[in-house]
């Protein structure tokens, strides 16, 4: 009897130090829940988008494709700077040191316009990258979580068997002590089920500025990204294969890898509304979409560096 008494002991001062992890555990999910990562001051972007005829303004503008790629001459576009690279070519034509020091005004006016792309984007990709972060972290949590649950159930089958055994043991009634054998088994085998629980537990988790929103919808419904990012996103010709601008293509792997390629599950998704209860994997989901925006954001600067190259060219 001393022997059950000693064992019952141990599982309460167990269960005990589960229980006072599970409360740090939730105590972080707290901190977590709402977004620290939206800047401190909101920036009221202007709506207006650059031009997507691009082979219009590729045409217009073909005396430059001597010195630009495509790409750049519609960043050139974007960044309304056309008018002073047509001026610096032609200024370019006189050597007076009247006409140097123009050029260089002029460079450094389209400079000046590059360097607020960079940083928007920039502002943009350390956003995706925060809130990539912010959702992996409380992913491992509730993946604790879970851990710690199906642990305890576990613990709870053994203990159940173990007690089931000793009890056994010392009851010395044959019927009865079959009856508790089968009695602890079963309560064991019960335990061990529960823990097949393929969803797991659900958290609180709010993002009112919902980046991905935006990307899925393919609509530029907020301030969320600054007309210069979404206009790089959303032209086909900053794409591989000029084909489908990149948002599509970075949809297209969402529904397939993240949704299986059930586009109802993905349009009902709490990773595209303004945030709600997450199971463990919604959360990594919305991290590894998170991340592929930052990648596909910081990959832009590689279109933003051709054309600091090209312009070179044309001043040298």
């Amino acid at each position: 009897m001393k022997k059950l008494l000693y064992f019952f002991a141990f599982l309460t001062v167990l269960t005990s130090c589960v229980s006072k992890k599970n409360q740090v555990i939730k105590q972080n999910i707290l901190i977590l829940k709402d977004s620290y990562c939206k800047a401190p001051f909101k920036y009221n972007y202007t709506n207006k988008l650059p031009s997507y005829n691009s082979d219009s303004i590729i045409a217009a503008n073909r005396e430059l494709r001597e010195t630009f790629s495509d790409q750049s001459i519609l960043i050139l576009n974007a960044l309304d700077n056309l008018d002073e690279v047509h001026q610096i070519m032609e200024l370019k034509k006189d050597t007076s040191l009247e006409s140097q020091v123009k050029v260089l005004q002029l460079k450094s006016k389209i400079n000046s316009k590059i360097t607020i792309a960079l940083t928007e984007l920039d502002a943009v990709a350390a956003e995706f990258d925060c809130e990539g972060e912010r959702v992996a972290q409380i992913g491992n949590y509730v993946d604790n979580l879970n851990d710690s649950r199906n642990n305890k159930l576990i613990l709870y089958s053994i203990v159940t068997g173990a007690a089931a055994s000793i009890a056994g043991g010392i009851i010395k009634d044959n019927a009865w002590s079959n009856a508790v054998d089968i009695g602890g088994g079963v309560l064991g085998a019960g335990f061990g089920l529960s823990t097949l629980n393929p969803k797991g537990k659900k958290v609180e988790f709010i993002h009112q500025r919902n980046l991905l929103r935006d990307v899925w919808k393919e609509k530029l419904e907020s301030s969320n990204f600054p007309p210069f990012v979404w206009y790089m996103y959303t032209e086909k010709r900053f794409s591989n294969k000029e084909e489908v601008p990149v948002i599509q293509s970075i949809k297209k792997r969402w529904l397939h890898f993240q949704f299986d390629n059930n586009l109802e599950a993905a349009e009902k998704s709490v990773i595209f509304s303004d945030g709600g209860f997450y199971r463990a994997d919604d959360l990594h989901n919305r991290a590894a979409m998170l991340n592929q925006m930052q990648s596909a954001t910081r990959t832009i600067n590689q279109n933003i560096n051709y054309l600091l190259l090209d312009l070179d060219k044309l001043i040298l």
